[in-house]
């Protein structure tokens, strides 16, 4: 299986899902490689992603599967064929084969910065460690039944709280990645329901890497 490891970061961010799966065949062909597409009346793109990335949330460990239609292409050439053609904020880090599948990805390093304002104090920072640290954390989350309140903590394989800056705190967390998975997202809405008055004006958040079930880096 042939994969590419690459980041998402700047204005790229703002590049959905879909658009960003609909532009890989067109820099492939722009660099001068054909992707292999299916048969028939709508013939697709042989590529998929591995963990939908949300709008705004950026990454260095984005997974692209893909097969080409010429055989016996030099693999750890493509970085460095395809990055002059994407838009700015993404870049191929690495093309290989792989024979690991995607169903065996299980946990994702996240961070996710809190801002604040008007600044975030020492009580805020305690607070929010506390809130963490509890058996259950109950939230809204989107199934496919639909909304349901659920317990996100099960989700949660590991949570530090720390200080940026006088007015940034950082989440760093490793949460579930599938079957069942945790948006960073919700641990933002859980400091939103459990502790409203120390609710950030802004976050943000970031992949940094992603896992099997044995904590060893997926590739």
């Amino acid at each position: 299986m042939n994969r590419l490891l690459f980041e998402k970061t700047g204005k790229a961010i703002y590049i959905s899902h879909l658009d960003t799966m609909a532009m890989f065949p067109r820099i492939f062909l722009r660099a001068g490689l054909q992707i292999k597409f299916t048969q028939g009346m709508s013939p697709h793109a042989y590529v998929s992603m591995a963990l939908p990335l949300s709008v705004g949330m950026s990454s260095q460990c984005e997974l692209l599967d893909f097969t080409l239609e010429e055989e016996g292409v030099a693999l750890e050439t493509l970085p460095e064929r395809l990055n002059p053609y994407f838009p700015a904020g993404i870049r191929v880090l690495e093309a290989y084969d792989s024979s690991e599948k995607v169903k065996n990805l299980r946990y994702l390093h996240v961070n996710t910065r809190l801002e604040y304002d008007n600044g975030a104090s020492d009580q805020c920072l305690e607070a929010i460690r506390g809130l963490f640290d509890r058996e259950t954390i109950l939230i809204e989350k989107k199934t496919k039944k639909g909304m349901a309140e659920t317990d996100i903590r099960p989700m949660i394989s590991s949570m530090g709280v720390s200080r940026i800056s006088p007015q940034e705190l950082e989440l760093s967390a490793v949460v579930c990645a599938q079957n069942p998975s945790l948006n960073p997202q919700y641990l933002v809405k859980a400091i939103e329901r459990y502790l409203p008055e120390y609710t950030p004006d802004f976050s943000k958040a970031h992949r940094l890497e992603i896992y099997d079930e044995n904590m060893r880096v997926f590739r």
